[in-house]
């Protein structure tokens, strides 16, 4: 299925930016520690690549069954019933939740965009719309496998 495919590949694409995240924090702790020097900029980078693992890991962690839920009970239910809480939970918690942020998150990003927005400190990054955009986008993302959930547990009912 294509969004399975789009959601792998996002999956991948977090994967590798929480690397450089890594690479960042290692190199900005070095430096800080043992050398004294910092940068502002940097720490601002580390926010945003922070944000970015954290919003795109959101629905491949919903694709893989791997979000926090109360496992105690879920695992003893039959199949039957884990489709129905599948369904449920998708089409009237995540989809909606999804549909409120993309339409708030969507005015959020534009206003940014035509403030032209940049950070507050000094030395800090510019063009802050640009980490605001992903709010919008992984909460399409997670919509895409809400709705793909729902899907699945109707057939499979």
């Amino acid at each position: 299925m294509v969004i399975d495919k789009i959601i792998k590949y996002l999956g991948y694409f977090t994967a590798f930016i929480l690397c450089v995240l890594v690479l960042l924090v290692v190199y900005d702790a070095t430096a800080r520690y043992l050398f004294s020097s910092g940068s502002i900029a940097l720490q601002e980078l580390e926010w945003h690549l922070f944000d970015i693992v954290i919003l795109f890991g959101i629905a491949y962690t919903l694709q893989h069954n791997a979000h926090v839920r109360v496992d105690i009970f879920y695992a003893s239910f039959s199949k039957k019933t884990k489709n129905i809480i599948n369904f449920i939970s998708s089409l009237f918690f995540v989809l909606p939740f999804s549909f409120l942020i993309i339409y708030v998150g969507v005015d959020f990003v534009m206003l940014s965009f035509s403030q032209n927005e940049i950070s507050s400190n000094p030395g800090g990054l510019e063009y802050r719309f640009l980490v605001k955009s992903i709010m919008p986008l992984a909460f399409v993302f997670l919509a895409l496998v809400a709705i793909r959930n729902i899907f699945n547990a109707w057939e499979t009912k």
